[in-house]
């Protein structure tokens, strides 16, 4: 009897309260955005009179993907103005079917593939880097090069163009 008694206080001490209410408890996390960041300005630096080409590296270029997605996706592209300087008459310009875009390797942060793009002539958007299968948060960050053929017939002078980098 003092076993059944036992017994019985046990189940009394781990049975539920006869009045139980339960909490649904919900929370969000919001999307961040998706960015590139580019250098504000670059110099490839000089070369003489009747020199064929002029080649240097950018800097570096970094798409952040704070969206947060499951499988999320980006393609980075370039472009370029044509290189003008003076009053940009044919001889004081280079034009744009003139620049080679060349990405190279990058590195990156967060789950996914990353590929950097094939380059190319940039007087087109082309892919410069991309991000696939992503999961979550991520970052990309590359150092592209640009080869500038200077036609024949160029004259002297700063020659100033834009490379405008785009993300989505």
């Amino acid at each position: 009897m003092a076993a059944a008694a036992i017994g019985l206080g046990l189940v009394a001490a781990t049975a539920l309260p006869a009045v139980a209410d339960d909490t649904v408890v919900t929370f969000t996390i919001t999307g961040g955005t998706l960015t590139i960041d580019a250098p504000t300005s670059a110099n490839l630096g000089s070369v003489v009179s009747a020199t064929t080409s002029i080649s240097g590296p950018m800097g570096a270029v970094t798409v952040t993907d704070d969206r947060g997605l499951l499988d999320g996706t980006w393609t980075a592209t370039a472009i370029s103005t044509d290189f003008t300087t003076g009053g940009a008459t044919a001889p004081e310009t280079i034009p744009n079917i003139n620049v080679t875009y060349s990405p190279g390797s990058g590195t990156h942060t967060g789950t996914g593939t990353f590929t950097s793009g094939p380059g190319g002539i940039i007087n087109v958007p082309r892919v410069a880097f991309t991000g696939t299968d992503l999961v979550g948060d991520n970052t990309a960050t590359w150092n592209p090069t640009l080869d500038i053929t200077i036609p024949d017939g160029t004259v002297v002078g700063v020659y100033t163009g834009t490379v405008t980098h785009s993300v989505g």
